[in-house]
């Protein structure tokens, strides 16, 4: 399952369209049934946007880590069965590179209750479940990565999610990562540590 940009296309709610806007959901209410429109699916077009490529291993490591949550969270298809399939379409990537995303995985994967539960008070307009699939695991890769890469200035790992909501997010997604990691930044890191093993990666905090 790949990303794509899925933030122009409205959704139908019970009364209108629902479009996620500026990190707020907004509806925008029908004046009558024949207002629906139908979509002609045969004649619709489709531009494809392709993201800049990532400029570092890590980077590459934080793609792919978000591809595979994607697609664990959207369809729930067994964790071992996507990683396993993602890191071989993937192609030749480094052992580093691979233990990167393993780790972030799973450590997401593993913790998400708990992330999920410190992550609501720092986004409290809705709740985690109803933010895009996008932005909740790049705020829970995030998080993470602030206990998985200890040494790691929480600038970059904040600068490196802002990039992820850039290139995958709606058009709020940014603004809003920013505003949630900055708030969570603020806050001392060994509360965050609490919600893991005392596991950490073996990296240079240099090489991001």
């Amino acid at each position: 399952m790949t990303l794509c940009d899925l933030s122009s296309l409205p959704s139908i709610g019970k009364c209108g369209f629902m479009r996620y806007t500026e990190g707020q959901l907004v509806e925008i209410p029908f004046k009558n049934m024949t207002d629906i429109p139908e979509l002609d699916r045969d004649n619709m077009d489709v531009e494809v946007i392709e993201p800049s490529p990532a400029q570092t291993e890590r980077s590459i490591a934080r793609r792919l880590a978000l591809q595979i949550l994607y697609e664990i969270d959207s369809a729930r298809h067994p964790l071992g069965e996507v990683l396993t399939a993602q890191l071989s379409e993937a192609g030749t990537m480094t052992s580093k590179t691979q233990r990167h995303v393993r780790a972030l995985v799973q450590a997401v994967a593993g913790q998400t209750p708990s992330l999920d539960a410190y992550i609501q008070p720092f986004a409290p307009e809705f709740s985690i479940n109803q933010l895009s699939i996008i932005d909740r695991n790049i705020l829970r890769m995030a998080v993470a990565e602030m206990v998985l890469l200890p040494n790691m200035p929480l600038g970059v790992i904040i600068a490196e999610a802002v990039e992820l909501a850039n290139v995958f997010g709606s058009d709020g997604s940014t603004r809003f990562i920013n505003g949630a990691l900055a708030m969570i930044a603020d806050n001392d890191r060994d509360a965050i540590r609490k919600l893991f093993p005392s596991e950490e990666l073996d990296v240079d905090a240099s090489e991001t």
